[in-house]
């Protein structure tokens, strides 16, 4: 019997044991396959912790804070830098003004602008849209932070790209409150006058955002809220930083300012 060659019982050997080449090319592609996927189980794993929080806020605004608290209820973890003014973030996070609300944060490398609900920041997290973050512009009523009662106004919490333009990422309906406090057929007079210190005011928008004492008529504690006026002529006596009185009641489910003087 002839003796096969080393070299003969490799090739053999080989050829015994290697599996067809269609074969390996299935088994590669679902190996393949398998490492793709694991990003995608380990992104947000169902124990895992929500992305940090960063906010940026001024220190005197009662309704951010409540907004962090409705952030760190909802499992986030939050950490605070207190700013003066919050346009310069703003515009270093490429955020335009017309979206702008009362606190600025970042999260996951996305921008979050003013009380944006804790469900739409999770949602913007798992999602991973190309964009530049969600705003919730102004200080709705209702909104997390914003809560007075069960009043709720009508609010959208918009999508940014980085060019600027929005597309509504949610809605949340106006709800009525039964137990809404009304000053319609009560003497304007007899109403207290309130404290208020004037954070910003929007001209064209035809509202002023106020840090103000309690409004014993309308059952708000201190806090900082934004307001209709019933005239628009009491914006031309308005000025950032100003300290005024005022008196304030709620006109077709809006907060409005009735009445303001100097203080």
């Amino acid at each position: 019997m002839k003796q096969m060659s080393s070299g003969s019982t490799t090739t053999v050997a080989r050829n015994a044991f290697a599996a067809p080449r269609t074969d390996r090319v299935a088994r590669r592609r679902a190996l393949l396959l398998a490492i793709a996927a694991l990003p995608l189980a380990w992104t947000m794993p169902a124990d895992a912790a929500p992305a940090p929080i960063l906010v940026f806020r001024n220190a005197s605004c009662g309704c951010c804070g409540a907004w962090i608290e409705h952030l760190q209820a909802a499992g986030f973890g939050v950490s605070v830098r207190e700013v003066a003014d919050l346009a310069p973030v703003r515009r270093q996070l490429g955020l335009q003004e017309r979206y702008a609300s009362c606190h600025t944060a970042t999260v996951g490398g996305y921008v979050l602008e003013g009380h944006v609900p804790a469900a739409d920041v999770k949602r913007l997290l798992v999602s991973k849209p190309v964009a530049l973050g969600l705003a919730v512009p102004g200080m709705p009523v209702g909104s997390p932070g914003m809560e007075v009662g069960d009043q709720q106004e009508a609010y959208d919490v918009l999508l940014v790209d980085r060019g600027g333009h929005a597309r509504v990422f949610n809605r949340y309906p106006r709800i009525d409150s039964p137990r809404e406090v009304t000053t319609r057929g009560v003497d304007a007079s007899a109403m207290p006058l309130v404290d208020g210190v004037v954070r910003r005011v929007d001209r064209e928008a035809r509202k002023v955002t106020l840090r103000h004492g309690p409004i014993p008529n309308l059952e708000m504690p201190e806090m900082t809220m934004v307001f209709q006026v019933a005239d628009p002529a009491m914006l031309d006596r308005l000025e950032a930083a100003s300290t005024i009185r005022f008196r304030a009641e709620r006109r077709n489910g809006q907060l409005t300012l009735t009445y303001v003087e100097p203080a």
